[in-house]
């Protein structure tokens, strides 16, 4: 990786299509790639989250009436505007989250893709009309709610805000984006590239802070709708706050995502991913493997999975973790299971990048014989760890990953098309796969788990997005006083 540090300018609030100066309090954003300072960002209030909700309801009226077939040409642009900027894009996510450039990429190309089923809604929101009784008919069509908000994490700055903000717009509302105060510059150029394809001042806004904000945001009775994705600790939180102050709230939380190993699995595929699972983005996702539940005999693939594991590396095709405070606490997780007698096999402690010597990075990391009740077996790492628990047969693997609270993705290697299905119909998650590392549904299947991995109804993303970006109106019409009635006319 590269040490020089590029710096970006100071991180404004874009309301009513324009970047705001302010006289607030200003937190350094780092790069983690060397824990260097590259921005700041403003720690806004409840009188920006105001401005914003007023510029939002005033451009609501006319993006709403609106055809959703001229809306979505907006989308169109801006995906080619996607296309044009991808190097400028990915090269932002990789210094401010820490990514590699591979992975930017791909976070990128993935935004493109959320952007392209954003395009398609006018086929997929077409209204329903039935004459029910005789010079009687009825129709039912979606209409979009008002102003709503989208709060988002860090570990995805580009890729997660497109997974409300194309489809809630297009839908016809605005919206306010509050991006993580950590990762703040890539929702800036979302903003201008959104105004660049035409999209009208007012239906795109963008306040930055931390906790005031999102607070702001949960209390607005202008915001009518609020998703959120970050910790379960903070889902719970923003959910029970949002729907207090009767507003929809779909709020994603963490994950302990476990990988199912059978001893007829196939040893290369299953090795390498695993190893990819739960080292791409640094684990820094709740998709991520954390732990891989061995039934019966799998030395053979654990022995093969610590070969794939050292050969991440990082500062070459591992990145960095988001902050000295999680890579510590990561190397914290670790500490703890060794000293309660789990094996590090592979010890990604203490890690340096040559160069980058201030970066915040860990290892690739296995560990073997972990235990359920020990704290890396329950809690949510969010790093490149892979922890092994040894299960006696298939139901004691089904009761382990069962056994947690979370529920965003499960899956199982194996060979047995039999066995595969008992575990995807067994397995408590919203998202399984099948020798599949990593199970995120494509568009147009939406995104979302189960269990205390998510608060709320639908998914965020997908046919499902619809749902709650939109509510029904239904009209009942008759136009013919001649027509024979009955009861239903």
């Amino acid at each position: 990786m590269e040490t020089e540090t590029i710096k970006y300018p100071e991180v404004k609030n874009y309301v009513d299509g324009h970047f705001l100066s302010n006289g607030h309090q200003n937190l350094e954003v780092f790069s983690p790639i060397d824990g260097k300072v590259i921005s700041h960002v403003p720690l806004s209030g409840m009188k920006d989250v105001d401005a914003a909700v007023a510029a939002g309801e005033k451009a609501f009226p006319a993006w709403s009436a609106m055809p959703i077939k001229e809306r979505v040409q907006i989308f169109y642009r801006y995906r080619t505007l996607l296309e044009k900027h991808r190097e400028e894009l990915a090269t932002l996510v990789h210094k401010e989250n820490g990514k590699t450039m591979g992975e930017s990429y791909a976070e990128v190309d993935k935004s493109i893709e959320l952007t392209e089923f954003a395009c398609s809604l006018p086929q997929l929101v077409a209204g329903e009309t039935m004459e029910v009784s005789k010079g009687v008919e009825c129709r039912i069509e979606r209409a979009p709610l008002g102003v709503v908000g989208f709060i988002t994490p860090f570990n995805f700055p580009n890729m997660v805000p497109h997974w409300a903000v194309p489809n809630a717009i297009v839908l016809g509302n605005s919206m306010i984006l509050k991006p993580s105060e950590i990762v703040p510059i890539s929702a800036i150029r979302m903003a201008e590239l959104l105004k660049e394809a035409g999209l009208p001042d007012g239906v795109f806004n963008l306040v930055h802070g931390d906790r005031e904000v999102v607070e702001a945001m949960c209390d607005h009775p202008g915001i009518k709708a609020l998703a959120f994705v970050g910790s379960t600790r903070v889902a719970k939180i923003v959910y029970k706050r949002a729907t207090s102050s009767l507003k929809r709230c779909l709020a994603l939380g963490g994950a302990k995502n476990h990988l199912i190993v059978l001893p007829d699995a196939h040893t290369e595929m299953t090795a390498s991913n695993v190893a990819a699972s739960m080292s791409g983005c640094a684990g820094q996702r709740c998709m991520a493997a954390a732990a891989m539940v061995g039934v019966g005999d799998i030395d053979h693939i654990v022995d093969k999975l610590c070969e794939e594991a050292k050969k991440i590396v990082v500062g070459e095709n591992l990145g960095s973790v988001i902050s000295k405070e999680a890579k510590e606490r990561i190397e914290a997780y670790i500490n703890e299971a060794e000293k309660a007698g789990a094996k590090i096999l592979v010890d990604g402690r203490n890690a340096t990048v040559e160069g980058n010597e201030g970066g915040y990075y860990v290892g690739s990391t296995v560990i073997d014989y972990v235990t359920p009740d020990m704290a890396i077996a329950k809690e949510e790492v969010f790093g490149p760890v892979i922890s092994i628990i040894r299960a006696k047969d298939l139901d004691e693997a089904i009761d382990i990953e069962n056994s947690s609270d979370y529920g965003n993705a499960a899956a199982v290697f194996t060979q047995s098309g039999g066995l595969a299905r008992y575990v995807m119909e067994k397995a408590s998650a919203g998202m399984i796969g099948v020798n599949i590392g990593v199970p995120v549904p494509r568009e147009p299947f939406s995104f979302g788990g189960w269990n205390e991995s998510k608060f709320g109804t639908c998914d965020i993303t997908g046919k499902s997005s619809i749902e709650f970006w939109t509510q029904l109106k239904k009209t009942t019409t008759k136009w013919n006083p001649e027509a024979r009635t009955n009861w239903m006319s």
